[in-house]
């Protein structure tokens, strides 16, 4: 069994497009993942399944969300190594290590795909101090020096300026579903 992290883009948001998790849970388990875990509210799921077609089991998802809530979710899934990944190569790690305040700063925009090179290096080349940024193939790493409700730099700047949608979660998430998919199965 493969390992993935399925991350919801813009569920229980603003009370827009609401799922309960034990709902969500249940149209997972009917889409035969198995060791489904959810991780608060926002739509964080890990889960286990046979396939190695994450693109495939993406619209799986999708489309089940949509026949069973009555709304369109954008549905992003990693691996575990994926995550571990991201995380290892975060380039903003001096600044949040063991300082729960700054921790609380950091961010990462998961692409759904990858961004034209020549225009991430272009938005790269522009300041927005005191807010530092690194865009990678697959993630927009943020390090939002005055919190991420004061900046200018969230999803939506990213997904205009990059052409590609994004998904954007906090560390403590990052790394909580990290800790959950890792978990014996």
């Amino acid at each position: 069994m493969n390992t993935y992290i399925v991350l919801l883009r813009g569920i229980n948001v603003g009370g827009h497009k609401k799922i309960k998790m034990a709902d969500l849970k249940q149209l997972f388990l009917s889409l035969e993942f198995t060791s489904v875990v959810t991780y608060i509210q926002s739509g964080n799921v890990s889960v286990q399944h046979s396939s190695e077609d994450i693109r495939s089991l993406e619209m799986r998802i999708r489309v089940g969300i949509e026949e069973r809530f009555g709304f369109d979710v954008p549905v992003l899934m990693i691996t575990y190594e994926k995550l571990d990944k991201i995380l290892k190569n975060n380039p903003f790690i001096d600044k949040i290590k063991d300082d729960e305040l700054e921790s609380k700063k950091m961010y990462f925009m998961l692409l759904y795909d990858h961004p034209d090179i020549k225009v991430a290096e272009e938005l790269s080349l522009v300041s927005f101090a005191p807010e530092e940024f690194s865009i990678t193939k697959d993630v927009v790493y943020l390090f939002a020096a005055n919190g991420y409700g004061k900046t200018k730099l969230h999803s939506n700047f990213f997904e205009k300026k990059l052409k590609c949608q994004a998904t954007a979660r906090n560390l403590k998430t990052m790394n909580k579903l990290l800790e959950l998919s890792s978990l014996p199965k």
